[in-house]
């Protein structure tokens, strides 16, 4: 009897299965009404599929080794990791509701014990709700979808820190070649302050040119002083996130990385179902779809199995004739009849907050296609702007070799070379920095794809949408 019982039970269990939280396609039209994902992405084109280890490309283990480090080290990931932790306590806290709740009482008693009853003896009681209507269940998948979106959310802010990293190094090695860069200008300028000195021992300059360059020259040494500040701080902030002492003591790279070929951002249409922080808030609407369930199924009946069995005597009094231990077993059942409207108003509090998740998802989908658009555009923008600064840095170059030429013969002036040697400096400094700002822009474009950073090529685990 006892176990057809336990088998009706789990037919009608089985018969009640939880109603699964919307899918994708019917809520992004709700989050994104106005949204029309192109076939390809508009800021242009793009080459292959995204990169699941894209630190790899660049092709510098000293790179490699300081994310690794920063990944390790990083106060941010601690606090994601430990909130991935909490989620998943709750999860397993939530999978014991499903189980009878079963408690062992034990008391004695007698005229010396204090207790006027004189009752002792030991039971064991059972309490095991029938989720009938899903109200268990859906507290606790609503439980483990909260722990998906919390190992998501870690996922993004690790691949995040990934990123911040590089971005600071490719800075880092930026500062120090401008300031090299400085240092090379500032020396250009002493020879022509030697230059303009020995023109006027020979009477062809006065103390006019020879004032003119040494001014020249302390305008390098002042930019070359800024630049030394700069590059100090850059490291300073790659010591941050490598939790080190900001003692701008990290070794770089002495040149700047090539760039990878290609740009491998894939299509729109993958972008949401890729990107760690969206597949966190696609969890959130789940979550906040079993809460909603799991507030409604809370005002309908509970059913309970119960079954005791206890052995009970006294020393102060006979008991009725009874047989020892005593068995026994039941159900209840309870009704909730009037709360003042607690339970309406829960499962509207719980509506709401779901209509509030599908909301965030919005949010965070549009501003994810907007950083793909933004650093593919920049990038693209960067590489141009290098074609022409390359041309620049040639023709400026050639025009202050003709510029120190004519001052030598005396067809020209001072000014005309120093206004050269500027113009030598601020096309070099800018290619450098357009040179930089496509490094950090492609990783940029990773980041915003969603790709993965992991040194081994294979993709990232992140908390999946079916799990």
């Amino acid at each position: 009897m006892h176990r057809s019982l336990a088998l009706a039970v789990i037919g009608v269990l089985a018969g009640c299965a939880l109603a699964p939280p919307p899918a994708p396609e019917e809520y992004r039209a709700e989050a994104l009404p106005h949204l029309q994902v192109p076939a390809q992405w508009t800021a242009g084109e793009t080459g292959g599929a995204v990169a699941a280890g894209w630190l790899q490309t660049f092709d510098d283990p000293q790179l490699r080794a300081l994310v690794a480090e920063a990944v390790a080290n990083s106060p941010d990931l601690r606090v994601a990791a430990a909130r991935v932790q909490v989620a998943a306590e709750y999860a397993q806290l939530a999978d014991s509701t499903l189980w009878p709740q079963v408690n062992l009482l034990a008391r004695g008693g007698g005229e010396m014990g204090g207790d006027s009853s004189g009752l002792q003896g030991v039971g064991i009681f059972a309490d095991w709700e029938l989720d009938l209507w899903g109200r268990v269940r859906s507290g606790k998948a609503a439980q483990h979808e909260a722990y998906a979106s919390a190992v998501a959310d870690a996922e993004y802010a690790r691949q995040s820190i990934a990123a911040m990293t590089a971005k600071s190094y490719f800075l880092a090695v930026e500062a120090s070649l401008q300031q090299r860069l400085a240092g090379e200008m500032l020396g250009a300028a002493s020879q022509l302050v030697s230059l303009t000195e020995q023109r006027e021992r020979i009477g062809k300059g006065d103390g006019y040119d020879s004032a003119l360059a040494r001014a020249n020259v302390e305008t390098f040494r002042d930019t070359a002083e800024q630049l030394q500040l700069a590059r100090e701080q850059a490291l300073r902030a790659l010591e941050a996130l490598l939790g080190r002492y900001p003692g701008a003591q990290v070794e770089t790279a002495k040149e700047l990385l090539a760039l990878p070929g290609g740009v491998p951002a894939g299509l729109p249409s993958e972008l949401l179902e890729r990107r760690p922080d969206v597949i966190a808030a696609d969890r959130r609407i789940a979550a906040a779809f079993h809460r909603t369930q799991e507030a409604k199924a809370a005002r309908l009946p509970r059913i309970s199995l119960t079954a005791s069995v206890n052995d009970i005597s006294s020393e102060l009094f006979v008991l009725k004739n009874r047989d020892n231990p005593v068995w026994s077993a039941g159900a209840s059942l309870m009704l909730p009849l009037f709360s003042g409207g607690a339970l309406k108003q829960q499962v509207r509090i719980r509506t709401a907050e779901q209509q509030q998740a599908v909301a965030e998802y919005g949010q965070v989908g549009a501003r994810a296609f907007g950083e793909v658009e933004n650093a593919l555009s920049a990038e693209f923008a960067a590489r141009r702007r290098e074609a022409v600064l390359a041309r620049a840095v040639t023709e400026n170059l050639r025009a202050a070799d003709l510029a120190q030429v004519r001052f030598r013969v005396g067809s020209g002036d001072l000014r005309g070379v120093q206004q050269q040697q500027l113009a030598v400096y601020g096309s070099r400094s800018s290619l450098l920095r357009v040179q930089t700002e496509q490094l950090v822009q492609r990783v940029n474009v990773h980041l915003a794809l969603g790709g993965g950073f992991d040194t081994s090529g294979g993709a990232t685990p992140v908390a999946s949408a079916k799990e």
